[in-house]
């Protein structure tokens, strides 16, 4: 295959670029990006990946078979197709599936907009699911979408976290060794099959410690709890240029309360350019502050950005739409009537995945109080944030 144009860092098809020798083990322990750039006779493969997931899920004891179960309200094998598909050098993905979930899955590609999938009928044992997925790769038929592919990575449906690392790790031992597998206890039915029938050298690659299976039903809870925490790592508070003040304090108070969080401020301006960067960066927790007014001008701004954005196609927005209110001059009873309209919003917008729901802050005039009021608000909204708790959406709080 011929390689990139000059200084280019990538082949010129998609790929793990492997040498034929030593550069094999380098690879492995590079990033994609260093092993496409580095010496001549490297050679681009084509790779595809097989997800037998036509099990029924009898150790789970829940009637929907564990791959479609739902971890924050999408299935679970969605996960898992996302985290092959961020791997731009995994060209065709081939999914089996019973005939009767057949319809499901074909929901759940459109739904979350999965590509390079394809789908075979599930056979009565995984292997014969594996076998089945490796025919429709085999197949040199006219319209068939997918290609030959020299190797093939065998994955459960039910590990979500695979690492493109790990990937790579297995594709370059298979290519030198004829076989690889992950480093599961004591390796996995494949690896002992190839090594008993097909004749072949093989290779046990150590895999990270996230690369577990999800069995039982409380693994589904693990689960959840890990992808809450890595989707509530950015906060971004957003307010427009007359209330920056506040939403200063309200920053440097989310800062000093979550440590391990980052937390951007950003201007609801008319061009938007700047929270559009960071939508685009994908974050998943925003902050709206209205100042001493108890409408929602600024959050339904916000709001329409991130419907046009699609941001929460695979993941739940969180949107904390924050009022500061005086007490003390304004009884929070007199505004709650119009408040309470975000029950409203919050039921319309939770149809594209945003939750959102309510805080309502006290804003004293003395600079101690304020600063209590604060610490409070951004323990309600941390909670708010890396619980996820869907009863909570429309709710509006009081700090």
């Amino acid at each position: 295959m011929e390689s990139g144009p000059p200084g280019s860092s990538r082949p010129t098809e998609p790929g793990p670029c492997l040498s034929s020798q030593q550069g094999a083990d380098q690879a492995a322990s590079a990033s994609l990006q260093n092993a496409a750039a580095a010496q001549p006779g490297r050679h681009s493969l084509a790779v595809a990946a097989v997800l037998p997931a036509g099990g029924c899920g009898e150790r789970m004891g829940v009637p929907t078979p564990k791959q479609f179960c739902p971890i924050l309200e999408r299935p679970l094998i969605s996960y898992t197709l996302q985290a092959l598909e961020r791997v731009y050098w995994i060209k065709d993905i081939v999914v089996a599936v019973t005939g009767e979930n057949m319809e499901v899955m074909k929901s759940i590609i459109q739904k979350y907009q999965h590509k390079r999938i394809s789908l075979v009928e599930a056979g009565v044992t995984r292997h014969r699911s594996i076998f089945n997925g490796l025919k429709a790769l085999a197949e040199d038929q006219l319209n068939c979408k997918p290609s030959k592919p020299e190797i093939v990575i065998i994955h459960d449906a039910v590990r979500p976290f695979v690492e493109e690392d790990t990937l790579l790790k297995v594709v370059t031992a298979a290519k030198k060794h004829g076989c690889s597998d992950y480093d599961l206890e004591f390796g996995t039915e494949c690896l002992q099959l190839a090594l008993k029938y097909c004749c072949t050298k093989a290779k046990l690659v150590e895999g990270s410690p996230d690369l577990w299976k999800v069995t039982y039903k409380r693994d589904l809870y693990a689960v959840e709890s890990i992808i809450k925490e890595k989707i509530s790592q950015e906060i971004c508070v957003v307010t427009e240029e007359d209330n920056k003040y506040v939403s200063h304090l309200l920053e440097e108070v989310l800062k000093s309360e979550l440590n391990h969080v980052k937390v951007a401020s950003e201007a609801l301006c008319h061009a938007g350019r700047d929270l559009q960067q960071i939508i685009l960066d994908q974050c998943y927790n925003f902050v709206c502050v209205n100042v001493m007014t108890s409408d929602f001008q600024e959050t339904q701004k916000l709001l329409s950005m991130l419907e046009e954005s699609n941001l929460s196609i695979l993941y739940p927005v969180v949107v904390v739409s924050v009022h500061f209110l005086d007490f003390k001059l304004v009884p929070p009873s007199e505004k709650m009537e119009s408040l309470m309209l975000i029950r409203e919003f919050a039921k319309e917008v939770k149809k594209r995945n945003i939750w959102l729901c309510g805080l309502l802050i006290s804003y004293p005039q003395d600079e101690q109080k304020l600063q209590e009021s604060l610490r409070q608000g951004a323990i309600i909204i941390a909670s708010l944030i890396k619980e996820r708790n869907s009863g909570l959406i429309g709710q509006l709080l009081i700090a």
